[in-house]
């Protein structure tokens, strides 16, 4: 289940379900097994804020993500962790590539849950790894991948 939790004050946001579909298409294309996520979307405050605390970073970011993996107690399914998105930073990324914030939002979403799933961008091979996957997914949910920026 793919739980959404919406901090954020901005009131043009796109359609929750869009979100959902980003990160269901994430994990059944990566073949991860059934399991629970979070998806935050919140101020540029606030993952500035949990960035310094957490990497100490003390800037804002587009998207953080925290991974679990570990079984809910209360369900036994597995929790692989929260994706933390910025709305703001999305919304002028957005912008400055010319595209819609709905699709940066999937794009951030797809991200962050390649992330959980344990995909990372530090190294050329691990980076190479995490962007054909991304690629796969946007051009599953009908994005152009040309909209990534590093």
């Amino acid at each position: 289940m793919i739980f959404l939790d919406l901090r954020s004050g901005e009131t043009s946001l796109p359609d929750p379900a869009l979100l959902e579909r980003a990160a269901q298409a994430t994990l059944d294309l990566q073949a991860a097994l059934d399991a629970d996520l979070t998806l935050v979307l919140t101020e540029d405050e606030q993952v500035r804020e949990l960035n310094r605390l957490y990497r100490g970073v003390d800037a804002s970011t587009d998207v953080l993500a925290f991974p679990a993996g570990e079984p809910d107690p209360e369900t036994g399914r597995l929790y692989l962790g929260d994706v933390i998105l910025s709305v703001q930073r999305a919304a002028s990324q957005a912008a400055a590539g010319g595209h819609s914030l709905e699709a940066e939002l999937q794009l951030l979403v797809v991200h962050g849950v390649l992330h959980l799933l344990g995909h990372d961008h530090a190294g050329g091979e691990d980076k190479a790894r995490m962007w054909a996957a991304q690629s796969e997914v946007l051009e599953h949910l009908g994005i152009s991948p040309a909209i990534v920026h590093e």
